[in-house]
């Protein structure tokens, strides 16, 4: 069996060395079972040496595949952009820091062999502070009340997948990715267990409090259309709410005689009333957005430079070509 090792970077180049040379050792361990390997990583645009790296790598070990984009098109991407040249019967993938500890990946390929399409690693949240742990609950609760899939605290991608999950993934074309929904929705044979996350060896997270933002709506919209059903009953609630007091209003006056008007419960009322239309008319403009990025029909990256024969990202023959001076 083939096993395709999908690895997106974003300057690692403190840890890249490190990262391949572990895999490395892992492959050698699999060779006598009968289990090939082959490592496919995504420069998700450095702006370090990570590509020079890369390069470097493919030279010194001819099982090393790398494709680097033209600039930092996101995670998404790269995992898109790893299976699409991973050739492997089964593909693992985990982060290049160093993060997603090499040695399960023996346990993976052990429990793929039992029947299993999809292998997940779940991470505990041993290390993790209490803000953060709370927070993250709080958010899968919410979410998996709203959408289609179950997601699940602490599983992310760091997981095998089978060649057909693999296939099955890359027939979902749409712009708009949210690669752990994706995985769920899919479905297939599954099988989950639980490790320590390492602590990251070199650099800090690229990852932003807006971005695990912009990532939290992302899951919370790609998979259901139930805020804009939300947003439907909110403003129905909010018509009767108005028709209430309004009755309220016309009873009072008619048993105690019409009052000077309330100036508070009148810019409270516009206030909230506005407040809810701008939120409604935020939700809807996040899926008229996604509707827009879908109909440009742009593809998902733009590659710079592989050593990947026939990579269709690519307009030029030959071997280890950039594609963008």
């Amino acid at each position: 069996m083939l096993i395709s090792i999908v690895a997106p970077c974003f300057n690692e180049e403190d840890v890249i060395e490190r990262f391949h040379e572990t895999v490395q050792k892992v492959a050698e361990e699999l060779l006598p079972l009968g289990h090939d390997m082959e490592f496919v990583y995504v420069d998700d645009g450095s702006r370090d040496r990570t590509l020079l790296l890369l390069k470097q790598l493919a030279e010194l070990d001819a099982r090393v595949r790398y494709v680097s984009f033209s600039r930092n098109f996101g995670k998404e991407a790269a995992l898109l952009a790893g299976l699409r040249h991973a050739s492997g019967d089964a593909v693992i993938i985990m982060d290049a820091d160093l993060q997603h500890p090499p040695e399960l990946i023996h346990r993976m390929v052990a429990l793929h062999e039992e029947g299993h399409d999809q292998v997940i690693a779940k991470r505990t949240r041993t290390g993790d502070g209490a803000l953060r742990t709370v927070t993250a609950r709080l958010y899968y609760r919410l979410v998996n009340r709203l959408v289609d899939v179950e997601l699940v605290d602490g599983v992310g991608d760091f997981r095998l997948l089978s060649r057909r999950v693999v296939d099955a993934v890359l027939d979902l074309t749409e712009y708009n990715r949210f690669s752990k929904g994706l995985f769920a929705w899919v479905g297939f044979p599954s099988t989950t267990f639980e490790y320590e996350n390492a602590v990251r060896e070199h650099g800090r997270s690229s990852w932003t409090l807006r971005g695990l933002l912009n990532y939290g709506m992302d899951g919370l919209i790609s998979f259901n259309n139930r805020p804009l059903r939300a947003a439907l009953y909110l403003g129905m609630g909010l018509l009767l709410c108005t028709g209430l007091y309004t009755a309220w209003i016309v009873i009072a006056a008619l048993v105690n005689g019409v009052d000077t008007p309330g100036y508070v419960t009148i810019i409270t009322a516009v206030t909230a009333a506005a407040g809810m239309q701008m939120i409604m008319l935020g939700i809807i403009g996040e899926y008229t957005g996604r509707i827009y990025y879908e109909v440009k029909g742009r593809p998902h990256f733009l590659v710079k430079a592989t050593n990947v024969e026939g990579s269709p990202e690519r307009s030029t023959g030959g071997r280890t070509k950039d594609l963008i001076p």
